[in-house]
């Protein structure tokens, strides 16, 4: 575990801010592989931290996982099993595969990608969890700030948590 400086906790701040601004570029309701593998890299650095550890430690990493993964996955699984099975289903079982193969990809497609992936949503959620734990830490005094750093720091937090909360608000308007 590495210890955290002041300088860290003041970038840290900052890379929240920008997160909240930059996850709300992007459609709250779909999975971005892009930003997952972010977060992925950026949560597995503040598990590093002695300070932070507590508060981010129970946050799970982020499911890489789009819909067409899922569907691509299903087909390939279908043609194996087609050409494993062929000779021993005849053609009325042939046709059961396919028909209920086809029935599994129309399936996963109206599946909701939060059930198998995590979205841009559950990434706010995510960094909001982060914001918290930041702000508990430095209201704790534990790093032991400046008071012009403590106030730049909580007004990058504050931001980071009203972006947000905002989108995921709007995200449960629809």
């Amino acid at each position: 575990m590495a210890e955290l400086t002041r300088k860290e906790f003041y970038d840290l701040a900052d890379q929240c801010r920008e997160r909240a601004l930059e996850l709300a570029h992007f459609d709250q309701n779909r999975v971005n592989r892009n930003q997952c593998r972010r977060f992925n890299l950026w949560l597995a650095r503040l598990k590093t931290y002695d300070q932070l550890a507590p508060g981010v430690q129970d946050i799970s990493a982020a499911r890489p996982i789009t819909r067409y993964d899922l569907m691509a996955a299903a087909v390939v699984l279908w043609l194996v099993s087609l050409f494993l099975l062929r000779e021993q289903l005849g053609v009325g079982g042939n046709r059961i595969l396919a028909f209920g193969a086809w029935g599994l990809v129309i399936l996963l497609y109206f599946l909701p990608e939060s059930l198998y992936a995590t979205t841009v949503e559950l990434l706010e959620a995510k960094v909001l969890r982060v914001v918290e734990a930041l702000e508990e830490l430095l209201l704790s005094q534990e790093m032991e700030v400046t008071e012009a750093v403590f106030f730049k720091i909580k007004e990058n937090l504050n931001t980071a948590r009203r972006e947000l909360r905002q989108q995921i608000h709007l995200a449960h308007r629809r």
